[in-house]
């Protein structure tokens, strides 16, 4: 059985049950002194009525959950979720009604096969009790049910209408009738408690319904977040091999030595590059290696026109970052600044804590408008990247400071434990 049956089996026992609990609960406690009146006379036939009202109300709880759950497999079978909700409405409507009615008339069906009406027998003790009022005020020997009231004396005449409030009467012929009784009572109440059933079903799959759209729509924002990263990565490594080729490329016949180490060095780089992308997030400690390996290499083709700077908090070694950011920066910043520079230039690391944000920041020799000029890839990826992971919580700035150097700097939320 699965999860959700256990929980509709649980609501439907729970509910039917509390409902049989509170209806004993009227017609026992609350009544009890009316029935001990009607079955004064003898304590047997009081404990029998007693009885019958418990396997009345069972029937009842077990007619209720019987009869619902028939019209919950009818609701489940015609997919009703697909209508609109005035044809909803309207059908519940209908389907409360019906279920309502037969609730009430199978009840009474169970009760008179298996001899269990409480109704029936309470009937029956008036009818006793009738003709025992009628035996004390000596009616039974005349034919009062016929004579006129004026030759009644008027005690017989307070006996007579005695009688008649019992339910029981003798017609015209002298033959016991019970008076009738309207059942609509008891079916606008089986009415009322199965449109309340009905009412909460409808609004706990409404409830559900909206959930699962809910998280349906979170899912597919997640999805298409995650193929959009997918896709900004994919351009990120293509993109730092292109740059690393050209520079081993520069080194191939001035010093092939050199070249053959850079390539070992670039092999380095790139299998650090595999294994980061199969986390969303590596430490900054993993991601400076890799960032070392990237300058060491350029460092071959730059030579003494690259100089190189590091301060590294040790505290923010073990933070989390999103792979290749950092190097994609540097990337950058040697790009767009130090290769347009005659005498090379300065490129700083820093990275620090500041209101529980890691910031990390990248400086070089150049002015921020040979950035804007080119193509601004890695400005983009990095844009973009920060926007789906942090969801606008993480800042990217990048800007000229007087020294006449390019600051670009990222600002990431620390996780919360």
């Amino acid at each position: 059985m699965g999860k959700f049956n256990i929980r509709y089996w649980s609501c439907q026992i729970l509910g039917w049950g509390i409902w049989g609990a509170i209806n004993y609960y009227f017609s026992v406690v609350i009544y009890g002194d009316w029935l001990s009146n009607l079955f004064s006379n003898d304590p047997e036939k009081l404990q029998r009525a007693k009885l019958l009202f418990h396997a009345g109300t069972l029937i009842f709880v077990l007619s209720g959950i019987l009869i619902t759950h028939i019209f919950r497999a009818i609701l489940k079978r015609i997919d009703w979720l697909k209508f609109s909700l005035v044809s909803i409405l309207v059908f519940f409507a209908v389907i409360a009604s019906v279920s309502g009615i037969g609730i009430y008339y199978l009840e009474n069906f169970v009760e008179a096969k298996t001899n269990l009406s409480i109704d029936q027998y309470i009937q029956n003790q008036r009818l006793e009790n009738a003709k025992l009022s009628e035996l004390k005020a000596g009616l039974s020997e005349i034919d009062y049910y016929s004579a006129k009231k004026d030759s009644l004396t008027e005690d017989q005449k307070k006996s007579v209408e005695t009688i008649k409030r019992s339910g029981w009467s003798r017609n015209a012929k002298g033959e016991w009738k019970q008076q009738a009784r309207s059942n609509l009572g008891s079916i606008y109440q089986t009415v009322i408690l199965s449109s309340l059933w009905f009412l909460l079903y409808l609004f706990w799959h409404f409830f559900n319904k909206n959930r699962k759209d809910q998280l349906d729509k979170l899912k597919l924002e997640t999805t298409v977040k995650e193929l959009e990263l997918k896709t900004i990565k994919s351009h990120i490594n293509p993109h730092f091999i292109f740059n690393s080729l050209n520079s081993i490329r520069a080194l191939v016949d001035e010093n092939p030595e050199r070249a053959r180490t850079a390539i070992t060095e670039l092999s380095n780089i790139l299998r650090s590059s595999m294994q980061a992308e199969k986390s969303e997030t590596v430490t900054l400690q993993r991601e400076l290696d890799i960032v070392k390996d990237y300058l060491a290499l350029e460092h071959m083709r730059f030579e003494e026109r690259l100089r190189v700077s590091f301060n590294i908090a040790p505290e923010t070694l073990n933070a989390p970052v999103p792979p290749m950011m950092l190097q994609t920066l540097v990337e950058n910043a040697i790009k767009h600044g130090i290769s347009k520079q005659v005498h090379g230039g300065d490129v700083i690391v820093t990275s620090c804590f500041n209101n529980h944000n890691l910031e990390l920041m990248v400086k070089n020799t150049g002015s921020l408008s040979a950035v804007i000029n080119e193509d601004g890839f890695g400005i983009k990826s990095t844009q973009d990247r920060l926007n789906l992971m942090y969801q606008g919580k993480a800042v990217f700035e990048i800007r000229n400071t007087h020294e006449e150097m390019v600051e670009s700097k990222i600002t990431i939320p620390l996780p919360t434990n």
